[in-house]
């Protein structure tokens, strides 16, 4: 019972409320205008497009990074302490924000003039922990019976990478993913700070219209982001399951 009276104050009723100001107009009268009015806005489309190439960048600039540090994090030969792991994850324990203050504060006392560059720079910073840990700990728990038994039979250890160690650990990358993509796409503070606000992300479009009062729209233009989490999320699925039998 307390976790389901969590679950509806906490979740639920934030949910609900934004599912009705999105639907009602500034007098509470029930319109989709507010739903139409983004797909007819062209700034919010251009903002929109520009917040999924960034996500797009960062997420990809974290797989890159991120996996082979999984995977030597995960491997017992390369990685024989545990501290290791925690340090990686240690970024973590200090607040975003603060973090992206901190990020910023020595791009301007280097000289290094604030763009797209810094942006990606602190966002993979900052996120490049939630596609580390989901990776680490799929690759950690993998059997290693499978690479074992490809190498018995003559697998190369790229051909064991590739047919047997990739597949296994895709949960962990669709989960890192997951924890990465959406919210760039939705950030506002870091785009603000490492940018001085000359890029804007689609976050920062809901935070302005919310900041002017236009409750409405911009919780329209939240319960569409909303949408969006939602459709990835069942595109996600099951990859676990998917993985194992692709091996098999």
């Amino acid at each position: 019972m307390p976790y389901f009276i969590f679950l509806v104050i906490f979740v639920v009723l934030p949910l609900l409320l934004i599912l009705i100001y999105a639907l009602q107009d500034g007098s509470g009268h029930f319109t989709l205008s507010n739903i139409t009015k983004f797909f007819s806005d062209g700034d919010s489309l251009s903002t929109f497009a520009l917040s999924i190439e960034v996500a797009i960048e960062n997420t990809a600039l974290c797989i890159l990074i991120g996996y082979p540090a999984a995977w030597i994090l995960a491997n017992k030969d390369l990685n024989r302490s545990a501290v290791t792991v925690v340090l990686f994850i240690l970024p973590m324990w200090i607040n975003a924000l603060m973090r992206t203050l901190a990020t910023a504060e020595l791009f301007t006392m280097a000289g290094i003039q604030l763009g797209k560059g810094t942006l990606l720079f602190g966002m993979c910073y900052d996120y490049l922990p939630f596609m580390i840990y989901p990776i680490y700990n799929v690759l950690n728990k993998m059997d290693k019976s499978y690479a074992e038994a490809a190498q018995d039979l003559g697998a190369t250890p790229g051909e064991v990478f590739r047919k047997v160690t990739l597949p296994l650990s895709m949960p962990g990358i669709m989960s890192g993913v997951m924890m990465v993509f959406m919210p760039t796409v939705s950030t506002f503070a870091i785009s603000e700070f490492l940018t001085n606000n000359k890029i804007k992300l689609f976050g920062t479009i809901i935070q302005e219209n919310i900041n002017n009062s236009m409750w409405n729209y911009g919780a329209a233009l939240a319960f569409i982001m909303l949408i969006i989490i939602g459709i990835s999320t069942l595109f996600q699925g099951d990859e676990e399951t998917t993985a194992e039998r692709g091996i098999v």
